[in-house]
């Protein structure tokens, strides 16, 4: 079947495993900075799928699972991030995405009963040096947990990656999903991951996630604003390539394709990386959606030690 795009252009600086002084470009292809980095570019992807046993008529897993996994084949991403996936939705990603490993478990008690927050990364390229997870509850290392209003058990899953295309340079790659209920809960939940992850850390940070929470909300401040002094602790990829907000960049469809609300699902990065590209995946297939959210994407890169802007 024919596959129809609205899909931004994209500038992809391809390097070799010498340091390089690459251009970032916006949407316009205008040169907007140079920065020194290391290594080839970082394609990083952020997808809540949708629960697969969710009643959702024509829209049912069954309906779009190759969908799904050809609007993911088509950017062929080095980091995937995935949300609300459970395990029989894993297994089928792992068979389609044979290039890549996964790393993941259910937000339960079981590991296997409910939904993940499952990482999938290149196996070629990255070696998992070290690997995780946390609950953003009270007591974040009890499988499970859930604290303040949260409806739901909430986690982050984690690895810590040794990049072979990028002078072995190591990184975190971590994706999460905040509660969509709870207001303190998703608050909290981002001064934990804030404490545990990005202000006591030696590599450089990826986080993708479903935030169920938009631009400049308290969440949002508290992991990319933080105090306002010093640096930012996370930069938004989208954000910093599209830095004046339209009112159509929402990131949740509602299977019929509306970009109006708000952009609750991001790719945010430490300081350490540059963003070269970014955006929403509109992907349909005669008229539908592989997801009532957007994929959203970005194409990141190492920079060289000790550049700051």
């Amino acid at each position: 079947m024919r596959l129809e795009f609205r899909i931004r252009m994209w500038v992809f600086t391809w390097a070799g495993l010498a340091w390089a002084s690459i251009g970032c470009w916006d949407a316009l292809g205008q040169n907007v900075e140079t920065v020194p980095t290391l290594g080839a570019p970082l394609k990083v992807m952020s997808f809540n799928i949708r629960y697969g046993t969710a009643g959702d008529g024509d829209n049912h897993w069954n309906q779009r699972r190759e969908l799904v996994a050809e609007t993911i084949e088509l950017f062929s991403p080095d980091l995937l991030g995935v949300q609300e996936a459970l395990d029989f939705q894993c297994r089928f990603l792992q068979a389609k995405l044979g290039g890549h490993e996964f790393f993941g478990r259910s937000r339960e008690l079981d590991p296997e009963s409910g939904e993940f927050c499952g990482i999938f990364f290149r196996r070629e390229r990255f070696e998992r040096v070290d690997s995780g997870h946390f609950w953003l509850s009270e007591r974040p290392d009890e499988p499970g947990s859930s604290s303040w209003d949260s409806a739901l058990p909430r986690m982050v899953t984690w690895v810590r990656l040794r990049d072979r295309l990028s002078d072995n340079a190591e990184f975190v790659f971590a994706n999460t999903h905040f509660d969509h209920r709870g207001e303190e809960a998703r608050l909290r939940s981002a001064e934990l991951l804030r404490q545990r992850l990005v202000d006591d850390r030696d590599v450089p940070l990826v986080l993708t996630g479903d935030f169920n929470c938009g631009f400049q909300s308290d969440p949002y401040n508290a992991l990319v604003a933080g105090s306002g002094e010093g640096p930012a602790p996370l930069l938004d990829s989208y954000h910093s390539i599209h830095p004046a907000p339209t009112g159509q960049e929402g990131s949740f469809s509602s299977w019929r394709g509306a970009t109006d609300g708000p952009r609750i699902d991001w790719v945010l990065h430490s300081q350490e990386l540059t963003a070269l590209s970014a955006d929403i995946d509109h992907t349909r297939q005669q008229g539908r959606f592989p997801s009532d959210h957007y994929p959203v994407r970005a194409v990141l890169k190492i920079k060289l030690p000790g550049v700051t802007q």
